[in-house]
């Protein structure tokens, strides 16, 4: 960056003092706050964010110098918000990754999901559940997305990354308008709220936690053996 380009001392002074006041309106809203929801704190802690993020910029450009600011849910990738202030209607965009840990484990609950449904003896899709791709086609058939996410290991899975966006809309779509293309054309600048979560923010001690315990207890488990699979309740 040129010396022409470089923001002046005053101004990185001024956004330091922009931080500071956006420290007091957080506080002070946090000490107001009415609930757990309180609109009020989340404006704050969006107007602390955009004033750390500003300064953070002016002293690297200027001092070639970093703070040690990190404010979750922050995204450079995502303009501001340019939808409509009070939306008739959301989208709610959802991407989860699984590694197929367990294969047969997978193999055997789809399995199990076939025959509870064929009671009277295989039915046209008894081989199905044969492959890995046929098995997720039973399962993911069979059960919501939401209980296959909470139950993944009990699928042979393990959790990856995930993200959800909540994107505003002036009107609600009409019928099958976007099925053949669901995720094309998201106007990142009426996306509301995204959540997003990754291995990449876990504590580096999060192996010895609570979830190492039960991973440990799956992995004794003899898949072989049909009497070691829990029963499924497969009604949705």
């Amino acid at each position: 960056m040129s010396d022409a380009a470089q923001p002046t001392a005053a101004e990185v002074r001024a956004a330091a003092e922009a931080v500071k006041t956006a420290l007091d309106r957080h506080l002070a809203a946090v000490e107001r706050r009415s609930g757990e929801d309180d609109p009020a704190v989340y404006e704050a802690f969006n107007q602390l964010a955009a004033a750390a993020e500003v300064y953070d910029e002016l002293l690297y450009d200027r001092y070639d110098e970093v703070t040690p600011f990190e404010i979750p849910g922050t995204d450079d990738s995502l303009p501001p918000y340019a939808g409509p202030e009070e939306p008739n209607a959301i989208s709610v965009l959802i991407r989860r990754d699984y590694a197929v840990a367990e294969p047969q484990r997978l193999l055997a609950q789809a399995q199990r999901v076939e025959a509870a449904e064929y009671d009277d003896g295989p039915g046209a899709d008894e081989d199905a559940a044969g492959t890995i791709h046929g098995a997720l086609g039973v399962l993911f058939g069979e059960f919501e997305p939401d209980e296959i996410a909470s139950r993944h290991k009990e699928f042979g899975l393990e959790e990856g990354d995930s993200t959800l966006w909540v994107t505003a809309a002036d009107e609600p779509a009409e019928p099958g308008e976007w099925l053949e293309a669901p995720f094309e054309g998201v106007d990142p600048q009426r996306v509301v709220c995204r959540f997003d979560v990754s291995a990449v923010f876990d504590d580096e001690d999060a192996e010895d936690g609570p979830d190492a315990a039960e991973t440990d207890e799956l992995d004794d488990l003899d898949l072989d053996e049909d009497e070691d699979l829990e029963p499924l309740d497969a009604e949705r």
